[in-house]
């Protein structure tokens, strides 16, 4: 009896033993399994924040690139933009002109003041319209608001001329449609301001007259709206000066049109 006894509890811790030996196995490869999860949650973490890093930096080059191409779109509509505005004024400027009657025999070419100088006695401008737009040296630069200068040389493309601002430009204006004809020039006082000269003193010029152009030259087209009178004085005891206050702002001017005569050469011949 001890015998079998003895043999049963052998037994018995034999299959305890192996019991505790399969739990055993079954806890490690349960402990397996989890470590493998968790290392496998840690390396697609750690994936997936390199690639979003990566497609972040994508992202940022690509927008770069993508920003580019938006400026030089923006660049190019601008450009027409302004190229359409430019149009537009001088398709106006030359609409103007022609409501106010000037003369058909001139020809008419809207330019764009590229550089002009207004701080000394021989002040000048040059226009982006040359020789290959039909411009000539001795054209009026004009706009409907006034006398701009005149064209002294051209190139191809591009034409130097004398501003109304330069002391060795005269214009032949008159008072008022039917009144005094005299020579007008920069008096060198102000940016806005020239005087009509050899005014004779038993003429009487009252302050705010239109000052326009006379026609009496091969340069300038008539009627072309100067300034206003502003009194006038004597000068040598013999002859008057009438002060004249300019429409024109040559601090702000950008946009002229060239006026140019294609009969100047013949007419003058004529006069010679």
């Amino acid at each position: 009896m001890a015998r079998h006894a003895k043999t049963y509890a052998g037994l018995a811790v034999a299959a305890v033993f192996i019991i505790l030996e399969i739990a055993a196995l079954s806890m490690l490869k349960s402990s397996s399994v989890l470590q493998d999860t968790w290392i496998n949650r840690a390396s697609h973490r750690v994936m997936a924040w390199g690639w979003g890093r990566l497609s972040n930096v994508r992202n940022y080059l690509s927008l770069q690139q993508q920003n580019q191409i938006l400026a030089g779109r923006n660049y190019e509509l601008f450009k027409e933009l302004q190229n359409y505005k430019e149009m537009e004024k001088e398709l106006v400027a030359l609409s103007r002109l022609d409501s106010l009657g000037f003369r058909s025999r001139f020809n008419y070419i809207p330019a764009e003041i590229t550089a002009m100088g207004t701080n000394s006695r021989h002040n000048y401008i040059i226009l982006d319209k040359g020789r290959d737009e039909g411009v000539r040296a001795g054209s009026a630069i004009i706009t409907p608001n006034g006398v701009v200068g005149m064209v002294y040389s051209v190139d191809r493309h591009y034409s130097y001329g004398l501003s109304l601002l330069n002391d060795k430009i005269s214009v032949s204006a008159r008072i008022g449609r039917e009144g005094i004809v005299a020579p007008m020039s920069w008096d060198g006082r102000g940016t806005d301001r020239a005087v009509l000269r050899n005014i004779p003193l038993h003429l009487d010029v009252p302050q705010g007259d239109t000052v326009l152009t006379s026609g009496i030259s091969t340069v300038y087209p008539a009627d072309i709206p100067i300034g206003v009178t502003m009194g006038s004085r004597l000068v040598d005891g013999a002859v008057n000066i009438v002060d004249v206050k300019l429409f024109i702002d040559f601090s702000s001017l950008r946009y002229v049109i060239i006026a140019e005569n294609p009969d100047r050469e013949t007419i003058e011949e004529m006069e010679r």
